[in-house]
């Protein structure tokens, strides 16, 4: 998933002011690397340098690559890996492969590019296809909320079927290359395009202001949540430890709630420990479509918790999808140190990992294409969720 498009602004302003610019695309990680898909480095006819693909490991070679094209050579998708000959003296030092598509972003580019920004400056969600085989290579379609922007030049039967799956990966927050037939049918494995998903940050939603809280909003932040820390009684949420690090509510559980709708990708967390506003938080979050809710407090607490969920009505396979106490066992004693915990778990949760240590782990560290293909259809969502 990408959530800002820092690459296509400063492409977008480079092409704005004349120059030619390069662009090397990650659209594919086989086994580990440092960057996800659609990490993106820029090369211009000056020869400045924007962005990374792998944090070092391959961008001299990628220098290289986008100055044959600025000397006429064509589009090209490049595989670097610590078995790639071609790589030698630069290969991927955690032993993992990641295809690169190197091309040269023309004028016509601008426009779709220019579209992303706009979206994502508006707080929209979009994705940018990309056309990785055949003529015009390189060619880029934008696919918005309401239209789309471009085409990729092939079929029209091509342009629907990228914008059908577009919007199923905007919607699942993933960047895959699909497949496609010479027509442009999803059946078929003539053309690749790379899809990029730009969504809106995922919500997470803190019911309670304590020094959990604020350590958990502050980190979540960096994670990429967009965090609320929402709290009946204002004189609780009066602190700026608060307010720095979130958008502070005043406001009952379930009214908050009841408008502002949560999805697969939401977090509801509930830290209040008291009855009257735990029992509303977390009957109003399981009637939502958050995909982790978690809570404080201790068994005995959490069991006195679902006995009162019991009796209000909710089910039990309901009441399982709360993690508490929420966060993994590592020992977490400070607001800090549970913060960690707590983050630890639902990107555990979101990614269907165990949370084990990763010596004691097997298995690939980075899900692989078929796993990421799984996400896509929704089986990767977090669990609750589509």
């Amino acid at each position: 998933m990408s959530v800002l498009p820092t690459s296509q602004a400063v492409a977008s302003d480079w092409l704005a002011g004349g120059h030619r610019v390069v662009a090397a695309t990650l659209v594919e990680r086989i086994g580990s690397a440092p960057l996800d898909p659609g990490a993106e480095m820029l090369v211009d006819d000056g020869g400045r340098i924007e962005g990374s693909v792998t944090g070092g490991c391959v961008e001299g070679a990628l220098f290289e690559e986008a100055g044959r094209i600025l000397d006429g050579a064509g589009p090209r998708l490049v595989e670097y890996g610590i078995s790639d000959e071609e790589a030698a003296g630069v290969g991927l030092m955690c032993g993992g492969k990641v295809h690169v598509f190197v091309h040269e972003l023309d004028q016509a580019a601008r426009e779709p590019l220019e579209q992303i920004r706009r979206a994502i400056d508006a707080g929209r969600t979009a994705a940018l296809a990309t056309l990785l085989d055949g003529k015009p290579g390189g060619a880029k379609m934008t696919v918005l909320e309401d239209r789309v922007v471009g085409g990729l030049g092939v079929t029209e039967r091509l342009d629907r079927s990228v914008e059908r799956e577009a919007r199923g990966f905007i919607d699942d927050g993933v960047s895959l290359v699909r497949r496609y037939s010479s027509r442009g049918e999803v059946m078929g494995s003539d053309i690749r395009v790379y899809i990029q998903a730009f969504s809106t940050p995922p919500a997470m939603v803190i019911f309670g202001a304590i020094d959990f809280s604020a350590a958990v909003a502050r980190l979540a932040r960096e994670v990429g949540f967009s965090v609320t820390i929402c709290d009946a009684r204002a004189p609780f949420v009066d602190s700026p430890r608060f307010s720095e690090a979130a958008e502070v509510v005043v406001d009952w559980p379930d009214r908050y709630l009841s408008s502002h709708p949560l999805g697969p990708r939401d977090v509801v967390l509930v830290f209040t420990h008291d009855p009257k506003f735990d029992q509303p938080a977390l009957a109003s979050a399981l009637a939502s479509e958050a995909g982790y809710i978690g809570a404080l407090g201790s068994r005995r607490t959490h069991a006195q918790r679902v006995e009162r969920l019991r009796e209000a009505g909710v089910d039990q396979a309901d009441i399982e999808r709360i993690h508490a106490p929420c966060g993994l066992d590592v020992g977490a004693r400070t607001p800090a140190e549970t913060a960690i915990s707590i983050l630890a778990e639902v990107i555990a949760v979101r990614t269907r990992r165990s949370g084990e240590s990763l010596r004691d782990a097997a298995g690939p560290i980075h899900p692989r294409g078929s796993e990421l293909e799984a996400s896509a259809a929704g089986e990767g969502a977090i669990p609750g969720g589509e």
